[in-house]
């Protein structure tokens, strides 16, 4: 392949960490340096990063590759999720506007164009910056939560929903043993697609989601069918956001005062014991689902998105993000994508799924 003009490009995760990062980064350096000859330079800590003087950034070649890191979790790069730079808290508790030097940061690292892998709050904040200092620009989703718009996939969702089927897996013989409703709470911002999806894979017999109000009368009314159905135990996952009949999430502020959801699994599980009278044990399974060796499509995933992000920079096709649909990895203007949300369809293929299957999300 013709390689052209040699570029420079920056690299940045964005967010919360999840499994195939790595494969991401891998794949863009093997594109750029194997297929162009650019050189790729590694910004640490997303666009913190950027703040820093100099900023926190180093090359990456193909030294730096061994055949481990298609297998590692979490990003070789570092993360933010926190400290938007359009709204950035400072020590003294003022908020002030820093985005200039985010972009100053990029401009002293000598750049001709930025790929950054993000969830949807990332892209918003990344397209906006790059828009405001005239930056090229190519995005790569991931989230676990799989709440992308436009994307069938995003990176670590995959793995997510296998850690989170494990999880279930071995709550089952426990469950079964003991005569035992087990909760399992996961994570979901906004969005079910962990929870439904494990459910399914796992076996569960309830599963609530943000998307659908839940009555705990009719959980309590399900898991009491199925014990005169001859079954003695019942497996339940809930979304960290689901929302009850009236509307309300649970939330939980935490030393840092930062306000978090959290809790709503405990708050289920005492339900469901007071309503059946069912010996009732909760497993909040949180940041276990974001960890772990990528399972094989994540990386395929991040391996094909990669690729495509280099090959759009060569193309000098900015501003847009690579997405996978129709078993194709295809890109679609990131102002689409930052506009929309892509949470469980309640009409969709997984909810009548779960309800095919007797599953009761709540309602």
């Amino acid at each position: 392949m013709a390689k052209g003009k040699k570029r420079r490009i920056g690299l940045l995760t964005s967010g919360g960490d999840c499994a195939g990062l790595n494969a991401a980064i891998r794949a863009v350096v093997c594109r750029a340096v194997l297929g162009y000859g650019w050189e790729v330079v590694g910004i640490r800590e997303g666009t913190a990063g950027l703040l820093e003087r100099p900023p926190l950034a180093e090359e990456l070649n193909m030294r730096v590759f061994t055949g481990n890191i298609l297998r590692m979790g979490g990003t070789i790069l570092g993360t933010v999720n926190k400290g938007d730079p359009f709204a950035y808290p400072m020590p003294d508790g003022s908020i002030i506007d820093r985005s200039e030097e985010v972009i100053e940061g990029y401009r002293e690292l000598g750049l001709d164009g930025l790929i950054a892998i993000g969830g949807d709050g990332s892209m918003r904040i990344l397209s906006r910056l790059c828009q405001q200092g005239s930056i090229p620009f190519v995005g790569i989703p991931k989230t676990i939560d799989n709440d992308v718009a436009f994307t069938e996939w995003s990176i670590g969702f995959m793995t997510a929903v296998a850690a989170t089927t494990d999880a279930l897996d071995r709550l089952q013989p426990t469950a079964a043993s003991h005569n035992r409703v087990m909760v399992l709470e996961v994570m979901g911002r906004d969005a079910g697609n962990i929870a439904i999806n494990s459910a399914i894979a796992g076996g569960a017999n309830v599963c609530l989601i943000p998307e659908i109000p839940y009555d705990i009368n009719k959980v309590a009314d399900h898991i009491a069918n199925l014990h005169k159905l001859g079954r003695n135990h019942a497996l339940v996952v809930c979304a960290e956001a689901v929302k009850s009949v009236n509307g309300d999430a649970l939330w939980e502020t935490h030393v840092d005062g930062e306000v978090r959801y959290g809790g709503i699994g405990h708050m289920i599980g005492d339900q469901i014991q007071k309503l059946t009278d069912a010996e009732t044990r909760v497993t909040v399974l949180g940041h276990v689902a974001r960890g772990g060796i990528p399972v094989a499509m994540d990386r395929m995933i991040a391996s094909a998105y990669g690729v495509h992000a280099v090959d759009l920079v060569a193309q000098e096709r900015y501003d847009r993000l690579v997405v996978w649909q129709h078993r194709e990895v295809v890109d679609v203007p990131i102002e689409d994508v930052i506009t929309r949300y892509r949470n469980v369809n309640i009409h969709g293929t997984t909810v009548r799924t779960a309800r095919g299957l007797g599953i009761c999300l709540g309602d």
